[in-house]
């Protein structure tokens, strides 16, 4: 940069300097991006997978925005309502269903204080937590059940919903006395997996599982391997999800690997559980992930424990910025990686394929992604549903 003159003289002239070649600046380390570029829970959309996909959408529902997807089952998707309310407080949302192919929908209001008797004794302990749906009668009518489920004083309690072409009927059934809650309930992921027969919900830091079995109403615990446990008071992630040929099984992040284990007892089994295959290191993820710096960019000059506290929000090590985020129930073999700020992926673990899961326009996909099949039998098919009976 030339001298400045000082005030109201001007610059001398500037004398003529032969080239020289400099070598080019290091350029400076991109910025780290945030932790999530997209917000979650943004409006649903279908994603064909392929041009024989039928074409769906959602707009014969245009208030569908104002709710947040949540289940999956036979055609049907499950909304809850995106208003805030106080899930400790003993308040539950509205739901809304559509069946995309026939363009129906309904809406169903939260369960009547009055389905469980003395409800004002258990309200003030009462946090809500999800749903999902159970099952669907008929393919040519809106004929369903969902369920939704709170936890009152330790113990998980459900509501059943029964709907037969838009009639809703609210049941509660007692407080599931086998099932305790020993942690705080919000720790429970809200949206639930369907999986070897039975719906789970993760909870977070923790290596079992709250399982609800749809025909019995019961709750229980699945609990993983003992080796998801980092240290006494970490748990790597785990999610749980079908294997092709239709197994329970686990997609881990431990030992710094993606790891699938299977139900099963034999040699090795750990807690009901065996190692089946080392699927990738997390190193070699992050290399094959576009952008991703490499562990010595991560946090310039001499490496130190406490490094992280150095740049805030920035992770030291990048084998912390990618996880699996879901097996896909579609049974693919493919798990979802969600990374911190480089996008979203599948990885196929028989065959080591990464995809970047982005739309043409090349907007990257939302979280959760849910697998979409059309209700089988087709009506044409399906007998004469029979009513809805307590269970």
């Amino acid at each position: 940069m030339p001298p400045l003159a000082p005030p109201g003289r001007p610059l001398p002239p500037s004398r003529p300097s032969s080239p020289r070649l400099l070598p080019p600046p290091n350029p400076p380390p991109p910025p780290f991006p945030g932790r999530d570029t997209k917000l979650e829970d943004t409006p649903a959309v279908f994603a064909p997978l392929d041009a024989a996909s039928p074409r769906l959408t959602l707009d014969f529902a245009p208030d569908a925005f104002r709710f947040l997807l949540f289940d999956s089952l036979q055609g049907l998707l499950l909304f809850e309502s995106s208003d805030e309310i106080q899930k400790d407080k003993g308040a539950m949302p509205r739901f809304l269903v559509l069946d995309p192919p026939t363009r129906r929908r309904t809406v169903l209001p939260p369960p009547r204080r009055d389905t469980v008797p003395d409800d004002r004794r258990w309200r003030g302990s009462r946090y809500y937590i999800g749903s999902a749906l159970l099952s669907r009668a008929h393919p040519s009518k809106l004929c369903f059940q969902a369920v939704c489920f709170a936890i009152e004083e330790g113990r998980p309690r459900a509501w059943v919903a029964s709907v037969t072409n838009g009639d809703c009927s609210w049941r509660a059934l007692p407080r599931d006395e086998e099932a305790e809650v020993d942690f705080n309930p919000w720790l429970f992921e809200n949206r639930g997996v369907h999986a070897g027969g039975k719906i789970y919900w993760h909870i977070c830091n923790s290596p079992r599982m709250l399982a609800l079995d749809p025909v019995t109403l019961r709750f229980s615990y699945l609990h993983g391997p003992r080796a998801l446990a980092v240290d006494p008071i970490t748990v790597c992630k785990v999610r749980v999800g079908e294997t092709p040929d239709g197994r329970l099984c686990l997609v881990t992040d431990g030992e710094q690997q993606l790891q699938l284990w299977v139900r099963g007892e034999g040699r090795g089994s750990d807690k009901g559980w065996l190692l089946q295959k080392s699927v990738a290191e997390l190193s070699t993820l992050c290399d094959m992930i576009p952008g991703m710096p490499s562990d010595a960019e991560m946090i310039p000059g001499p490496r130190k424990p406490t490094d992280i506290e150095m740049v805030p929000g920035m992770p030291c090590e990048r084998t912390v910025c990618v996880w699996p985020s879901d097996m896909d129930v579609g049974r693919t073999g493919k798990v979802f990686i969600k990374t911190w700020g480089f996008g979203r992926y599948s990885y196929d673990m028989y065959t080591g394929k990464l995809e970047r899961l982005a739309t043409k326009r090349g907007k990257e996909y939302g979280h959760p992604m849910f697998a979409y099949f059309l209700a089988w039998p087709p009506a044409f098919l399906a007998p004469d549903p029979e009513p809805f009976g307590d269970l």
